[in-house]
């Protein structure tokens, strides 16, 4: 197998994050493990699609969704487009294959109100805890970046006089993204409980626990989950549904599509445009309240 050489591929030609080719390598190594398991010194460079088929058939019976399904056989269908491109394999065995249907599913965000009621809950700093907290919370609602993007902020990224945050987005692209007054005020306050703590082992890095250490992605989900679950009868509380009711808070009220889009750091606009679902919602309540021709 070219495992090792695909994984320089991504990172260094590709630009993919750490975090992405771990994930890209890890589903080979699971399709490899099903073929150890099943075909004996079969590898992946050499196997048919009649063998994948099989793979999958035995995921779909494992009871995981088929998103992951098509996120696992993209993997294995971008090793094989590799492997074309190197001259290590003739055919790629996916060329014809066709991906799971995925219902669609328009995530609600959550509202208005609901933000208000937890940005209010958390007025009370008082230790580094209740301050790193309310800023991770105003910084995702701020500027829609998504929990990987936050983890990895610097302090060198924040810059207080021009009003900026710089977000190291996937494939590396950087972007911009302008800050509030009120996250700035925030972020001065969480830098003077930060600039206390005892032993502090990441200096690089903006967001830390009480340890000193860079954040991990279990804990900025706890944070969100923690504070919204209180507010909100929703049954997912997540980074990345703040992230969307930033972008339908936007939408709701004029921005353009095209600026979110930036904004969010999505790569083409059909990404973007999940999240016009919920603004039409609100389109249809304001139309129905202020047209003159609406009789009940």
């Amino acid at each position: 197998m070219s495992l090792e050489k695909f994984s320089d591929y991504l990172l260094l030609e590709k630009k993919y994050s750490s975090h992405t080719v771990t994930a890209y390598i890890k589903d080979l190594e699971n399709f490899q493990s099903f073929l150890d398991a099943n075909y004996n010194k079969e590898f992946i460079d050499n196997v048919g699609y009649n063998i994948i088929r099989q793979w999958i058939v035995g995921l779909v019976n494992s009871g995981i969704t088929n998103r992951s399904i098509n996120r696992k056989v993209s993997s294995l269908n971008s090793y094989y487009k590799f492997l074309l491109k190197i001259e290590g394999l003739k055919t790629n065995p996916l060329k014809t294959h066709k991906a799971l249907k995925i219902e669609k599913k328009i995530q609600v965000p959550f509202s208005q109100k609901e933000l208000t009621n937890v940005l209010q809950s958390l007025n009370d700093v008082d230790d580094f805890e209740s301050a790193r907290n309310k800023l991770i919370v105003e910084l995702f609602y701020a500027t829609g970046i998504r929990r990987i993007e936050l983890i990895e902020i610097k302090i060198k990224d924040v810059d207080i006089t021009n009003k900026t945050l710089k977000v190291l987005g996937k494939r590396n692209k950087e972007r911009y993204i302008p800050l509030i007054p009120s996250v700035i005020k925030t972020i001065n306050i969480y830098n003077e409980y930060r600039s206390n703590l005892p032993d502090v082992k990441d200096s690089n890095h903006l967001f830390l626990t009480k340890k000193g250490a860079k954040v991990y992605e279990t804990l900025v989900y706890r944070v969100i989950n923690k504070y919204f679950s209180n507010a909100s009868s929703k049954l997912k509380c997540s980074p990345h549904v703040l992230r969307h009711s930033f972008a339908t808070h936007l939408l709701n009220e004029g921005a353009d599509i095209n600026a979110v889009k930036e904004l969010l750091g999505h790569s083409s606009l059909a990404a973007t445009q999940v999240y016009t679902h919920s603004s039409i919602a609100e389109l249809k309540k304001v139309h129905a309240k202020a047209h003159p021709r609406n009789i009940n």
